[in-house]
């Protein structure tokens, strides 16, 4: 009884400490990371916060408007001119999406180490019991999380808001940039890519604004070069005509809505390939017959790409940046050992 009264039973004072209650925290090296980046990590964070809930909200007005409008009952290219306030949401967005890797790249990746190698603090930490391998490992580590948290949480928010009108809205080329490379693993693979390159640039020049100058080259470099490769990752599907006599109107042959169109060509009988400008310079109809029954012209083909093939497109081409991205790393590393401080 006396000790009901008077204060709690043994062991129960230990069950409140303060201790106890303690969440954990940061410390050590990734604390310290953690401390030296907080300014541009908590604003990346924001932005995706802030960028989802625009999508989110632009989502909700165009789901409204095509449950209102009938679709899928109604095909959507009849209501264009209705539908082109939310086309353009799609246009501000993908802008900025695009522009991500660029932008991470040189913010970011840029100033990761080459700061630190400019202002001294690398040699200070070097000072210390930790190792450079472990610095690095940090400094990547942590980095490369909050990059992969945000562009995956981007890329799986656009794909949602996109999927409803994917397969319908044939004025979205899905092999551009605004939204070949805003989707998928692609985005994640690219802002890796442009962060890591960055600082690969930043460990080598050691200076944070030549850096930073450097590495907006590199990542405009790298958009240029994927962008001329983008369509070599897909397999080309040839669809041809029926075979007519030659001199007879050509019908070209059907294809996709959604997918994306070569070039198309005549073909001759014996299978070889003309462009479309040929026999263009004739005034007439039968002038034209005339000229094409002399190229032996019997028919007509398309190669395109179908839309199908996108998924596989991209992580095709992810895990090739997801390659040149270890590259990277391991250079950093191999670097780091000799030359870092």
């Amino acid at each position: 009884m006396h000790a009901t009264k008077n204060g709690p039973r043994h062991g129960a004072r230990n069950a409140t400490t303060p201790k106890a209650a303690r969440r954990p925290r940061l410390s050590g090296m990734t604390w310290l990371v953690w401390h030296q980046h907080r300014a541009a990590f908590w604003t990346i964070i924001a932005a995706t916060v802030l960028c989802s809930a625009w999508i989110v909200y632009q989502r909700g007005q165009m789901m409204d408007f095509l449950d209102a409008y009938g679709f899928p009952t109604k095909p959507l290219q009849d209501a264009e001119t209705e539908f082109k306030p939310y086309a353009g949401a799609f246009t501000s967005v993908t802008t900025g999406l695009t522009a991500l890797p660029v932008m991470l790249g040189v913010l970011l990746g840029a100033p990761l180490f080459a700061g630190d190698l400019e202002n001294g603090t690398a040699k200070l930490i070097a000072a210390q019991s930790v190792s450079r391998n472990r610095w690095l490992a940090t400094k990547l580590g942590l980095t490369g999380l909050v990059v992969v948290a945000t562009t995956v949480t981007l890329s799986a928010v656009f794909a949602w808001w996109w999927s409803p009108i994917k397969s319908d809205y044939l004025h979205f080329d899905w092999t551009s940039r605004e939204f070949f490379n805003t989707t998928g693993a692609v985005p994640v693979a690219l802002t890796l890519l442009s962060v890591f390159g960055g600082a690969a640039i930043g460990v080598v020049l050691r200076r944070t604004l030549v850096a930073m100058v450097v590495t907006l080259g590199f990542t405009v470099a790298l958009q240029v070069v994927w962008g001329h490769f983008r369509l070599a990752l897909g397999d080309i599907v040839t669809a041809t005509s029926k075979p007519v006599s030659p001199g007879t109107p050509i019908v070209f042959p059907k294809v996709p809505g959604t997918a994306h169109q070569f070039d198309p060509s005549y073909v001759t009988g014996s299978g070889k390939l003309l462009g479309l400008d040929t026999c263009t310079e004739q005034q007439t109809d039968q002038a034209l017959q005339l000229c094409m029954k002399k190229a032996d012209i019997v028919g007509a083909s398309v190669d395109y790409i179908p839309i199908s093939q996108m998924s596989g497109m991209q992580w095709l081409g992810a895990s090739i940046l997801f390659a040149l991205t270890a590259g990277i790393v391991v250079f950093l590393f191999i670097w780091g050992r000799k030359r870092l401080v």
